[in-house]
């Protein structure tokens, strides 16, 4: 009996020493998950007597140690599918799972219903500031487009969840559309399009697994919106063409992004035929020459993947929620919108584009419009707060670029249900000593 007591302490003490050994083992210890703030950061070459007694050392260490224990990702995995099959739910923050395995990001299925609206004044209120900056703009030879695209939650309405459904009274999306008409602002409505094609299309538009328009939509998408700006322009701009069209039930390039995000141990069944056409731009540099800035969300990564900044676009910018610079004016650096001159950015350009989809139309362009009115209009004003803010800016992009700070602000945008820019902005305000209710 003690022979047998003493084999169960045994095995007991290998069950637990297990993963220790296996990690010391295992020469690969990073997991392989996507979505997920990995601090590969070790802290053993900051240990010294003074992170040692501040506790620095030692809280920097559990938390690398979290993330490279060695069956870090077979758990995580396994843990999502558990979720996945037993509950349907989506183990990736901010989404759920709809109907026939449609995913949807859950703002915009608030967006859709007109769960987000920020009323009409605010809107209001940025329209007027657009038409002002848009004919400050014209008289520099430069034009102004607001573009309205497509979200899978209003879109793919068929699958959305029955607990999201009810009725709409108005939406920030059918806000805009109204506004833009009265005022008289350049606008590209690449929702309404979609819907116009949504019968007839004979590819999806949007995939199940993947959160912005599909391949095919945004190859569409990127076509309509270049002889869009010859128009406004009266420019000619190089051709997007493609001639043949591969299809595939396998999701390939952002068509399966959310599903990555999802790390489960076994993907789900891929039933959806999916085209990808295989693109060409027409090579022609005596046309290439309209330099477009574009400010925009998500959606239009999608556009710089293809190449159309390089390749019709005279190699414009992405300005990233108004805040990342892609690509970075600067080899091997980061640089974000607030480090750049504002007015000298945008008079380098021909046409200034922001394009956002309806679930981000809440805070349509960020606060590019407001910035850039009030740089034409008070440039004394503008300058003045810009400097003020340039600390907590600074701070800002501190967080964004070390994975432990942004771990901390991802953890505090989930506790406070808050947007993870907020509580970047808000852990910035008390770097820079300023208080906060945190």
């Amino acid at each position: 009996m003690k022979k047998q007591y003493n084999i169960f302490v045994i095995l007991a003490f290998l069950a637990l020493a297990f993963p220790m050994l296996k990690g010391f083992v295992n020469k690969d210890k990073n997991p392989k998950l996507t979505g997920l703030v990995i601090n590969n950061a070790n802290p053993d070459s900051i240990l010294s007597a003074e992170t040692w007694l501040s506790g620095q050392y030692q809280n920097l260490k559990d938390d690398y140690n979290n993330d490279h224990w060695a069956f870090k990702e077979l758990y995580v995995r396994l843990n999502n599918q558990l979720y996945y099959d037993w509950f349907n739910q989506i183990r990736v923050n901010g989404f759920v799972s709809g109907k026939d395995n449609y995913v949807f990001s859950e703002g915009y299925l608030f967006s859709a219903y007109g769960d987000d609206f920020v009323g009409e004044e605010k809107i209001k209120s940025k329209i007027e500031k657009a038409r002002v900056l848009q004919d400050t703009l014209r008289k520099k030879g430069i034009d102004l487009l607001l573009v309205f695209a497509p979200g899978k939650g209003e879109f793919c309405s068929e699958q959305v969840p029955d607990k999201y459904i009810h009725p709409v009274k108005t939406t920030n999306y059918k806000e805009y559309i109204r506004l833009t008409k009265q005022y008289g602002v350049n606008t590209l409505d690449l929702l309404s399009w979609f819907h116009q094609l949504k019968a007839s299309t004979q590819y999806p538009l949007f995939p199940k697994f993947g959160h912005h328009w599909s391949y095919y939509g945004e190859c569409l998408a990127a076509d309509t919106i270049i002889h869009h700006i010859e128009h406004l322009h009266h420019c000619d701009m190089p051709e997007i063409v493609w001639q043949n069209i591969e299809v595939s039930d396998t999701a390939r390039s952002r068509d399966n992004d959310v599903l990555k995000s999802m790390n489960l141990y076994r993907n789900p069944e891929q039933n959806q035929k999916l085209a990808y056409p295989e693109v060409m731009f027409e090579q022609d540099s005596t046309k290439n020459t309209t330099r477009v800035l574009t400010i925009s969300d998500s959606y239009w990564y999608g556009p710089v993947y293809l190449g159309v900044p390089q390749n019709c676009f005279a190699g414009g910018q992405f300005w990233y929620y108004y805040n990342k610079v892609i690509p970075s004016p600067l080899p091997n650096q980061k640089v974000e919108v607030w480090q750049l001159d504002l007015k000298q950015s945008i008079e380098s350009n021909k046409v200034i584009m922001v394009l956002y989809s309806d679930g981000n139309l809440s805070g349509f362009g960020n606060t590019f419009i407001e910035d850039a009115y009030e740089l034409y209009t008070s440039p004394e004003t503008y300058y003045a707060r810009v400097e003020k803010e340039r600390a907590v800016k600074n701070f800002q992009k501190q967080i964004r670029e070390t994975p432990n700070l942004l771990k901390k602000s991802t953890r505090y945008s989930v506790e406070q249900q808050i947007t993870l820019d907020s509580a970047i902005k808000v852990d910035a305000m008390n770097m820079a000593g300023i208080k906060t209710a945190r």
